[in-house]
């Protein structure tokens, strides 16, 4: 389902809400590994975080290498980003100003950097 969908969902079911509620809804639209985990600073944090943990996305349309860029901080330090394959309606999303979050979905001590650390990704009001 497109993020755009989900948001008219959310805009829809959240106005039947009371005010409280409605801001505490937040929809999980996307899972993905993190790309770049082995060149930033994931190895260094590992043993800090925890599944559940907040990640701070921060849109990078200015970056060199892909103009969709969204980045993956965890308490403002970067761990990678979104993978290129995947961040296009999360960066368009975020262009529009909509709520869009995530959080740390899965952790696991993989040979392979890209299933080491699940990205949810979440759209609230």
């Amino acid at each position: 389902m497109h993020i755009e969908r989900i948001l008219l969902v959310l805009l829809l079911g959240c106005s039947l809400l009371p005010p409280a509620t409605a801001q505490q809804v937040r929809i999980l639209v996307q899972s993905s590994p993190l790309a770049g985990f082995q060149y930033y600073g994931g190895k260094i944090l590992w043993d800090e975080m925890r599944e559940g943990d907040a990640l701070t996305l921060v849109r990078e349309p200015d970056n060199a290498h892909d103009r969709y860029a969204v980045r993956v901080e965890w308490r403002g330090q970067k761990l990678g980003y979104l993978p290129r394959a995947e961040n296009r309606a999360v960066a368009e999303e975020m262009d529009r100003g909509s709520a869009i979050g995530g959080r740390i979905g899965k952790l696991a001590k993989d040979p392979n950097p890209w299933k080491r650390l699940r990205v949810d990704v979440l759209v609230g009001l």
